[in-house]
């Protein structure tokens, strides 16, 4: 078996670098084969843009799909995205391993999507979803946020962490992958400290310990069921009968106004 990890932080000796170091070490216990796409080190550019297009469609304007569709279409693919999606193509699991940024992924990582997932090689409007290029592959995030699990939890004061991470892990299933539940590194205090030194260090060794044995048992760890195709009425909405996963359903009843 095959795992990718893509790390999404600037600081090469981070709790995000130790994470995926933790990660890729307890796959190889395993007998994986690990690789690791550090994004900061490699020096991967984030932002699409004509230059990485030397052989253009049209040389008058900047059409991003178009470009990328000739690309993929006459094999001329950014040497940098072409690798990624051969590791991509190779793994049976993506790891994505970052920090909760402004509520976001790090800009890099969103850039790695906009590049990487290639319109025409990667995806079209028929190859997406179950019929994506990534359909028999596992995709799961590795994230790291600041304050406890109760602020993420539903009408948490920092927001529902499902939400949060809505917009990454449908862009997994989008691409084809079975997204797997995330791994959601709470209380992982940086610059700013709220808790006592020596229980942020027991909190930081106890989730490294969880996350080894978390991927140590990966085939356990369940897929979010997203809708398929068959429950997809003719004008793109859910039927009836769909099994229905949104994090926007509310689990809870609201709190009441006071």
């Amino acid at each position: 078996m095959r795992a990718h990890i893509v790390v999404a932080h600037p600081e090469p000796k981070s709790y995000n670098a130790h994470l995926a170091a933790t990660g890729r070490e307890a796959l190889e216990r395993k007998g994986w084969s690990v690789t690791v796409s550090d994004l900061y080190q490699m020096g991967f550019d984030p932002c699409e843009r004509p230059e990485h297009y030397p052989a253009p469609l049209d040389r008058s304007r900047f059409d991003v799909q178009s470009e990328q569709r000739h690309a993929s279409a006459t094999q001329t693919i950014p040497p940098d995205v072409a690798a990624e999606i051969a590791r991509l193509d190779q793994a049976d699991l993506l790891i994505l391993q970052y920090p909760m940024w402004w509520h976001l992924p790090p800009a890099i990582l969103k850039g790695w999507f906009d590049r990487v997932f290639i319109y025409g090689d990667v995806y079209t409007s028929k190859k997406r979803f179950e019929n994506g290029r990534f359909v028999g592959k596992k995709a799961m995030l590795s994230v790291t946020v600041g304050t406890s699990e109760d602020t993420y939890a539903y009408n948490g004061r920092s927001g529902d962490i499902d939400l949060l991470l809505w917009p990454i892990n449908f862009s997994l299933a989008y691409g084809g992958f079975s997204v797997l539940e995330p791994f959601v590194a709470y209380g992982v205090e940086a610059g700013l400290r709220y808790s006592d030194p020596a229980a942020v260090e027991a909190r930081l060794k106890a989730i490294s310990n969880d996350f080894a044995t978390t991927l140590s048992q990966v085939e356990k760890i369940p897929a979010i069921p997203f809708n398929q195709m068959a429950h997809w009425g003719s004008d793109g909405r859910i039927t009836p009968d769909a099994p229905v996963y949104s994090p926007f359903i509310r689990r809870k009843p609201l709190l009441p106004l006071e």
